[in-house]
């Protein structure tokens, strides 16, 4: 896996919703310190480390973080982190450091090739999932998540890493089989998007390193350099001073820093220690532009400011600049978020932020995400609000509010810190040896921020503020999916003409107060039983609302809320569009009384969520909220569903990126297969068929509300809540908002006939769809039907084996051996909704000649299956890592939220959660056989393609 800045892909969300809050800011401070290769950064500080936290080192140099974590019990997280990424590469090398992290998973010393994830298998670690690397300009981490603690697994893990720090072999014959895999995730990658951000890096970082040094490297390398060029990466930058272990899990850790020093104290270093590589200087630079055109992407800009990078020591001091600083960024992009929501606005997103990029700059941005046809608009309007708050500065009532909002995080981070998962607190340890930051404590990170915060002034804010958008530039970029008349030339010109705009300082909002407090006299409870094997409790109101709660203990101060009303896609008709492509509307609509821009305001103290979907069998609004703030929480959910506000400019923002969206989708094989595909597989329904560009930009609010107020308003209610709260509090807070709304009629049953979707008839054809991505880009995906859950519950949970087993089946044959994918992929689905509907399917991004190869040998593959048996060790490999992902599960808010709902109108579903691990369990290699038969029948199988269109861009 990659990692590089900025290089995500860009989700439908992402061109509707503002940029994100700024991550820590940091401002530049000379001379510069740095710490001595191998020093933690408490060495030099005055800020405590966590004390939960063990550090240590080995005489070799090689360092190691442990922490003791019993919630979940028995689990465990590992990780090897190194300080070296593509940065360390030679021009001869672009690319290896990725590609050796590919051949840790390839044969040493001690585990021969193929096998390493076979032994992970075995344990229950599932490769992708538990089992993982990533290769970053400046570190490359590897990762497992252990299942259980006990010495075999804690021990063949621990192994599994020595074999990766320090004894490879790197065979050529193994070189070159994973050559195919390695080019085929740079195949993946490579998508407007990722472009951009070359394109953009290269422009800001003119002249330095880093842009030179893309961790997936150059196409040549990958395919012509010598195993002894990898070995030699390798043997210079795998170091025991450069690398670092963190544990954290359910372990005694004495006996853990035991096993570590045992398995890790011979490490020595091959070679000399190599100069840390050179960043280059940032070239002096004034007003400059970049224009990149690229069909495929949002039209954006962004104004850059560069500056060298501060390499200061992370001290409390330092710490309160940065949150000062953040304070005033985060008010900037309050106030950006306020004009994306109003009437007609300049832009569809924007926002500030500022942080360092691997050691080789700082970059203070403002950006913009325009609605086409509008860039100067969307320019100007960024530009002159980021003018505003450095010349007039933020408002004390602004401040405030950011306070709150922080302290309310903060608080809540404090009261879960004792049950944060293995994985979450390897990933802190991990990230802060990247930022060279110390690991704080939740409650000294709180205690720091106090200290931070005391009597705090705008003024103060604002004298950093002006201090942010500094250094070489401004530097305009922009990515235009169209040609800009005039280019750069003309971006320049109007920036200018922008900063000759004068600004005034903004008005003060109104006070407002959050008006749903009250909804009714508190409902009374009409019915209530326990499902005391579950650990559930069932509640009726009298005026029909369902309430489900099961108190867990986790996570420390942590509730989960989920409320179904109505019954979603079952309520709509399959011969209409259904407004699930725009249901963000329905949340940024606000409420009634009050637009969410106050909303938030008002509540900037408290901790909740506000989501709403469509599912299957209901309309969907969720949240997570701490305890002390449930009745809040479900406040702003019965408001939402008695009295959304429906506001025209929430679906405005939607309906002006409606082409850009379509254009990002059909960039790629991947967007085409996920806009179209959940379509095709119900036979065209049109609930499930996303809307073209045309349909999305006519679409009216009132049909929008239309479809789905009635169900709302009228439609059966369920709330289910899942965490750290007693049944009493969760039925007193229910009582008090749902409980106390109006009687809901008796819901009536769903005819049979409603609950029909079905899955298409398989054929010899090909589907063929297309993308306007790169030539040599394309999709193949196959999929048998099978049948809804309820049908026959054991053979769904015998299918979700074969699933695994086919998944294994493929990773070998196009993966391992054939070399021809990055990530061959397995799915399956069995409906709890959908009368007769379910399948399995395989699919795998190849080039386009492959495609052929890869429906021969899936097709081949499920043959086999249904012939013949498959072995022991094959069974184990698929049941184990699925029944411990399972168990892992279990112990999670988020999966009692999802598996409990809808469980008092259908009981059916407490047996599926009963069942799901007792069942899996059950199956044997017969079953599987069985169920292959059963499914995998060539006559049924549905065939589809994505390919690149006529005159598609050449690969590199």
């Amino acid at each position: 896996m990659i990692r590089l800045l900025g290089a995500g892909p860009a989700l439908f969300a992402a061109l509707v919703l503002a940029f994100a809050q700024p991550a820590a800011a940091q401002l530049p401070t000379a001379p510069p310190a740095r710490l001595a290769p191998g020093e933690w950064p408490q060495a030099k500080s005055d800020l405590t480390p966590d004390p939960a936290v063990r550090f240590g080192a080995l005489p070799n140099g090689m360092r190691y973080a442990i922490r003791k974590q019993t919630v979940p019990a028995g689990q465990a997280a590992f990780r090897l982190w190194f300080a070296t990424g593509s940065m360390m590469e030679t021009d001869e090398q672009a690319g290896l450091a990725h590609f050796l992290e590919h051949m840790a998973f390839n044969g040493s010393k001690e585990v021969k090739e193929g096998e390493m994830v076979k032994i992970l298998e075995r344990l229950g670690l599932a490769f992708g999932a538990d089992t993982n690397a990533s290769t970053g300009f400046s570190e490359t981490i590897y990762k497992l998540d252990l299942p259980r603690t006990d010495t075999e697994t804690v021990d063949t893990s621990l192994k599994l890493l020595r074999e990766a720090a320090f004894n490879l072999t790197i065979d050529p014959a193994a070189v070159d089989r994973e050559r195919g895999i390695v080019l085929s995730e740079e195949r993946a990658r490579d998508t407007p998007g990722y472009r951009v951000v070359v394109q953009r890096l290269n422009f800001l970082l003119k002249g330095q390193r880093l842009p030179t040094r893309l961790p997936i490297g150059k196409v040549d390398v990958l395919r012509t350099a010598p195993a002894s060029r990898i070995a030699d990466y390798y043997r210079n930058w795998y170091r025991p001073e450069r690398a670092v272990f963190v544990a954290v899990g359910d372990f005694d850790v004495d006996v853990m820093e035991a096993k570590i020093k045992a398995s890790f104290a011979g490490w020595t270093a091959k070679t000399p220690a190599l100069p840390e590589p050179d960043q280059g200087p940032i070239a002096p630079r004034k007003a400059e532009a970049k224009l990149v055109v690229d069909p495929g992407v949002t039209q954006s800009l962004q104004v850059a400011w560069i500056a060298p990078p501060d390499t200061s020591l992370d001290t409390a001091a330092k710490r309160r600049r940065d949150l000062i600083e953040n304070l005033g960024l985060s008010v900037l992009n309050r106030r950006y978020s306020a004009i994306a929501r109003g009437a007609n606005p300049p832009f569809l997103g924007a926002g500030a932020y500022k942080g360092e990029q691997d050691d080789a700059a700082e970059i203070a941005t403002i950006g913009v995400n325009a609605e086409s046809g509008r860039w100067r608009e969307a320019l100007a309007a960024a530009e002159q609000e980021q003018r505003r708050i450095v010349q007039y500065g933020v408002r004390q009532d602004e401040l405030d509010r950011e306070i709150e909002e922080i302290r309310a995080n903060l608080k809540a981070a404090v009261a879960g810190a004792a049950t944060r998962r293995p994985v979450d607190l390897a990933g802190e340890i991990v990230n802060s040896l990247a930022d060279h930051t110390v690991v704080t404590s939740p409650a000294d990170d709180l205690a720091l921020f106090e200290a931070g915060v005391k009597d705090l002034k705008a003024e103060t804010v604002n004298a950093a503020l002006k201090d942010v958008f500094q250094g070489q530039g401004p530097l305009v970029f922009m990515a235009s999916p169209t040609p800009i008349d005039g280019g750069e030339a003309t971006l320049l010109a109007a920036l200018t003409a922008s900063q000759q705009v004068a600004v005034a300082p903004l008005a003060a909002n109104q006070l407002v107060a959050w008006p749903y407090e009250r909804f009714g006299s508190p409902g009374k409870v009409a019915d209530r039983r326990e499902v005391a094997d579950l650990g559930a409790t069932f509640v009726r109101f009298a005026n029909g609302v369902r309430l489900t709660v099961k108190p867990t203990t986790f996570r420390d101060d942590e509730v989960l809320v989920r409320v179904n009303a109505g019954r979603g896609m079952l309520g709509l008709p399959a011969n209409r569009q259904s407004p699930f492509w725009a249901s963000n509307t329905f949340v940024e609509g606000g409420l009634a009384k009050i637009g969410v821009e106050d909303m938030e305001r008002v509540l900037a103290s408290k901790v909740y969520g506000g989501r709403f979907s469509i599912s299957d069998d209901a309309y969907v609004l969720s949240g997570a909220t701490r305890t002390g703030d449930v009745a809040t929480q479900l406040q702003v959910l019965a408001a939402y569903l008695t009295e959304p506000g429906w506001r025209e400019a929430a679906l405005a923002r939607i309906k002006a990126a409606a082409r850009t969206i379509h254009d990002q989708y059909e960039a790629t094989d991947n967007g085409v297969l996920s806009r179209d595909l959940p379509g095709l597989l119900r036979s065209g329904d049109r609930r499930w068929t996303f809307p073209s560009s045309e349909e999305m930009a006519n679409a009216r609010l009132e049909d929008i509300k239309g479809a789905i107020m009635p169900d709302l308003a009228s439609g059966p209610v369920e709330v289910v809540i899942v965490g750290d709260i007693t049944v009493e509090q969760a039925i007193a807070a229910t009582a008090a908002t749902f409980g106390a709304l109006p009687p809901r009629p008796e819901p009536k049953p769903v005819p049979a006939s409603a609950r029909t979707a079905p899955f298409p008839k398989g054929s010899p054809e090909t589907v063929t769809l297309t993308h306007k991505g790169r030539a040599d880009q394309a999709i193949g995906f196959i999929a048998w039907p099978t049948t809804d859950y309820f049908a026959d519950p054991q053979r769904a949970r015998d299918t979700a084996v074969l699933r695994e087993v086919m998944k294994l089946r493929l990773t070998d044959q196009l993966r391992e051996a054939q070399g021809a994918t990055y990530s061959p992929d397995v799915n399956s689905q069995h409906s709890l909704v959908w009368t007769g509907w379910g399948y399995i399917a395989a699919s795998v991004e190849v080039p386009p000649e492959k495609l052929p190869g890869f429906f021969a040998d899936a097709q081949k593959i499920a043959a086999d299956l249904a012939a013949t048996e498959i072995g022991a060790d094959e069974l184990a490999r698929a049941k184990q890592p699925r029944i411990e992902g399972i168990q892992r599960a279990r112990v999670t808010n988020g999966y009692w939220l999802g598996e409990l709902s809808g469980a008092q109108a259908d009981p059916r579903r407490l047996e599926v959660i009963r069942q799901i691990i007792p069942g899996t369990e059950r199956v044997t290699a017969a079953d599987v056989k069985r169920a292959a038969q059963t499914w995998l029948k060539p006559e049924a199988a549905y065939k589809l393609t994505v390919v690149p269109q006529a005159g598609a861009a050449a690969a590199p």
